[in-house]
């Protein structure tokens, strides 16, 4: 767990009272996860925190003939009670293979996972295995469940897979080949949905995923490019899934360094689909930890958010993942993140990560943590607090998830846009609140009501101690 100071929001609150008009920022009733500094305008004695997940069990070890231990670029998928990882089946040798094979395992839980015997296609001398595909696509087939209200029944699943074929320019996707469009009613049987290949423009040598982007009405796929030779992200607009619009690359800050992002593990957030939130494998090709391996370079995973798709925020440069203390995740092509987030118990989120790349045992490994909880505003035993921008809601009650020690505490004053404290809804009209709660909802000595304030710009200030907030939400 890590603590980020960040210099620009040394701002006091007086100074921001003298500021120029602001336009309120309209959170409606959706839940903001303190991820980034949009919602601090100022702050004392507080920092934002990167909590890293906990690793738990082994949910799979890639250990059958059809797969092998260069299985990779695994998609979780939760529908309804059922959770499903879909994988790479490879033994190694190019990727361009015809031999390479697309996997299925299913669970009811996200931790015990089975093999289905399907018998779609022969792979390892039968059909009682858990293929689904067969082919170069897949290299790196990548599913979802589409949540397109609109979609057709037959299409509830997709996928993009493809690679673009070798020569001079395919690091900038110059060379033939390319993404297709994938569709399945069951996310068992699956079909290609055109002969064609529906993106071209791009080295694909990677995980490429895509998903239903509800707040932009679309669909955005995230993909694998090459700028100055450095392992890039770019992503594509389409309304059907098979017209795909000009691509755009990931944009930075200035200050952040460029690295190799070997993947991007692309979502919306599941509770706060306005928010964009990556896991990229950070790939260094120089390092090499353990001599006896045949491979150089060495991953961890990182964290970042993005609130349009297209500018992302890495107010947390550090690793969100390390490889650990098991030297077989020190070698290349470890701790890569799945695509997707699997609710496994009230109030726990579960990404699963891949261990032991080119090692007999590769095997992916559970990972959790709290609902929300990647990231907090956080503050120590000697207190602090925040305030934020002027804002606009539409909610009746004000929902915190947070958590403090036995002796911390969190209190709300709400403000007007002046940051002039409200009738009823000052800090001295709140009993402190403590616990270890994802929907407390905040009562001042009036009662939890702030339907009187909808459409109000306000300003929230939140003073805590030896705690840490994670996420808000006025709810209706």
């Amino acid at each position: 767990m890590k603590l980020l100071l960040t210099s620009a929001l040394l701002l006091s609150t007086a100074l921001l009272s003298a500021a120029e008009p602001v336009k309120p920022l309209d959170i409606g009733s959706r839940w903001e996860l303190f991820v980034d500094s949009q919602l601090i305008a100022s702050r004392s004695g507080v920092a934002l925190k990167l909590h890293e997940p906990v690793r738990r069990e082994v949910v799979l070890v890639t250990d059958q003939p059809w797969e092998g231990p260069t299985c990779g670029y695994f998609s979780a998928i939760q529908d309804g009670k059922k959770v499903r990882l879909y994988y790479r089946g490879s033994a190694g040798g190019s990727d361009h293979s015809e031999d390479q094979v697309t996997c299925v395992v299913e669970s009811e839980d996200g931790i015990h996972f089975t093999r289905p015997k399907l018998g779609l296609i022969e792979a390892g001398g039968t059909k009682a295995n858990n293929v689904i595909w067969r082919g170069v696509e897949s290299h790196n087939f990548a599913a979802f469940l589409d949540t397109n209200p609109a979609t057709k029944p037959a299409e509830r699943y997709k996928a993009l897979g493809g690679v673009k074929q070798p020569g001079k320019n395919w690091m900038t996707g110059e060379t033939p080949g390319g993404l297709y469009a994938f569709a399945s009613a069951d996310g068992l049987h699956w079909n290609k949905m055109r002969p064609e290949t529906v993106m071209t423009k791009g080295a694909f040598d990677s995980q490429n995923i895509a998903f239903w982007d509800a707040p932009k009405n679309r669909y955005t796929s995230y993909t694998r490019i090459f700028t100055n030779k450095i392992r890039d992200i770019q992503s594509s607009p389409s309304t059907d899934f098979l017209a795909w619009g000009e691509a755009s690359l990931n944009q930075y800050a200035a200050e952040v360094p460029r690295e190799h992002f070997y993947t991007s593990a692309t979502i919306p957030c599941p509770t706060a689909p306005h928010l964009y939130l990556a896991f990229p494998k950070r790939y260094t090709p120089a390092r090499k930890k353990v001599a006896e391996h045949k491979f150089p370079g060495v991953s961890d995973t990182v964290f970042m958010t993005s609130r349009d798709g297209l500018n992302w925020d890495r107010s947390f440069l550090e690793a969100w993942l390390r490889p650990g203390p098991d030297p077989l995740n020190w070698t290349d092509r470890n701790n890569m993140v799945a695509s997707g987030i699997i609710e496994t118990g009230p109030g726990e989120w579960s990404l699963y990560a891949s261990e032991h790349y080119r090692y007999p045992d590769h095997r992916i490994r559970r990972l959790s943590l709290r609902k929300q909880g990647f990231a907090s505003v956080h503050a120590d035993a000697r207190g602090g607090e925040f305030v934020t921008p002027p804002l606009t809601f539409n909610g009746e009650k004000l929902l915190l998830n947070y958590a403090t020690s036995g002796t911390g505490s969190v209190q709300v004053e709400i403000q007007d846009a002046e940051g002039q404290a409200l009738p009823g809804f000052a800090l001295a009209d709140m009993p402190e609140l403590y616990g270890d709660e994802f929907e407390a909802a905040v009562a001042w000595k009036k009662g939890p009501g702030v339907s009187s304030l909808i459409g109000k710009p306000v300003r929230l200030r939140i003073v805590m101690k030896d705690a840490d907030l994670y996420a808000l939400r006025f709810a209706r």
